[in-house]
């Protein structure tokens, strides 16, 4: 028991040191599943990159899988025909793993997928991840057995459940950083030397530091939040010592034009005098509800009412997915009307998703009538 307990800390230790390595997607999940392997043995691997707005495959990464004809048949019944454990289906339900075994009690015929294209391939058990966070769902991944081999136990699909979070940082972080090398507009990146000065900086990088503000320190090069994910993520790569909880390099800043920003902080490289890129994006609507929520001073248990309304659950059903009575569910929604200012659901969700400026909370400072010099590169 003090065994696994230690090997799963040491695979979330290496997961977290791995979010902040800055690889490409492709190295990305090979380390990933490779940390994974420690502590869920498998067969092999699939890496899927969806479209957040659609869910709809992007690129597809394998290691030991099925041929590339059989997978195409696996995305027809993912995308077309009902099956257990669907990418869609998890996601709407809010369930970051599961096992297929776990799904149809352990008869996985019951699954078209595995009676047409795994079963024939000599695969048994598969367990899911739904690589989800506050920016949408960014992927999946999915980790197999072979025919003969024991099913994903309980506690695996827990294990694996509870990485979801950090490995979809992760991936988001791959996915922005392939964005930011291949010139594509909106990503800023800047490379930052060991003493914060900058190596590299494009065009949005640039854009966004003068819209964020140097602040009235005499001698400031960069802005602090800049520095301050930076170093998070020297720390990070740079300790021997537990570093699960000392938190991603990652945080959520206000511009002075009153837009929201997501930065976070990656090692390129190894050792102490490695750069570090900062990944520069626009926060999304999803992003924001949880500051906006906090803002308004919602309890922990209208946050959830507040997202199950979001869903678009009705009353009742609100109710049963949360062991109350429906009454109790009217009396939180009254009180998250009265403190967000809002006399409907459509204007609650609207108001918490789609108003990323929250004007109606605090105003933005006016801008800095005095233009700041380009970036040192």
């Amino acid at each position: 028991m003090a065994y696994a307990q230690a090997m799963r800390g040491q695979v979330r230790d290496d997961l977290v040191r791995l979010v902040h390595r800055g690889m490409p997607v492709e190295h990305y999940w090979r380390a990933v599943s490779d940390a994974l392997d420690a502590a869920v043995p498998s067969a092999g691997s699939c890496l899927m990159t969806m479209d957040p707005a659609t869910m709809l495959p992007t690129a597809e990464y394998v290691e030991n899988g099925l041929p590339a004809d059989s997978i195409s048949r696996l995305v027809e019944i993912e995308l077309r025909e009902p099956d257990y454990t669907k990418w869609v289906d998890m996601a709407r339900a809010g369930t970051a793993a599961a096992s297929l075994s776990g799904a149809t009690a352990g008869d996985l015929d019951l699954s078209r997928r595995q009676r047409e294209v795994r079963r024939p391939g000599g695969y048994s058990d598969e367990l899911r991840a739904v690589l989800s966070s506050s920016t949408g769902t960014w992927g999946a991944l999915t980790v197999f057995r072979e025919t003969g081999s024991p099913h994903f136990s309980v506690s695996e699909v827990r294990l694996l459940s509870s990485l979801t979070g950090l490995v979809s940082d992760g991936l988001r972080r791959a996915l922005l950083l392939d964005d930011a090398r291949a010139d594509r507009p909106d990503t800023g990146m800047l490379v930052l030397d060991p003493d914060d000065g900058v190596d590299l900086a494009n065009r949005e990088a640039e854009q966004w530091v003068d819209e964020l503000g140097y602040g009235e320190r005499a001698g400031t090069r960069l802005p602090l939040v800049i520095r301050s994910v930076a170093r998070q993520a020297r720390a990070i790569a740079g300790r021997g010592e537990p570093v699960a909880d000392m938190g991603l390099a990652r945080a959520r800043v206000r511009t002075r034009t009153g837009r929201w920003l997501i930065a976070r902080a990656s090692l390129l490289g190894e050792g102490p005098r490695a750069p570090v890129a900062v990944l520069l994006e626009a926060a999304r609507p999803a992003e924001m509800a949880p500051l906006l929520a906090d803002m308004y001073g919602l309890t922990e248990r209208e946050k959830r009412v507040t997202e199950l309304v979001a869903q678009g659950l009705p009353t009742r059903q609100i109710a049963n997915r949360l062991h109350m009575a429906t009454y109790t569910v009217q009396d939180h929604l009254k009180s998250i009307f009265a403190k967000s200012g809002t006399a409907s659901r459509g204007d609650l969700v609207a108001r918490l998703f789609f108003d990323q400026r929250a004007t109606s909370l605090t105003a933005p400072p006016a801008p800095d009538d005095h233009a700041h010099p380009p970036l040192e590169s």
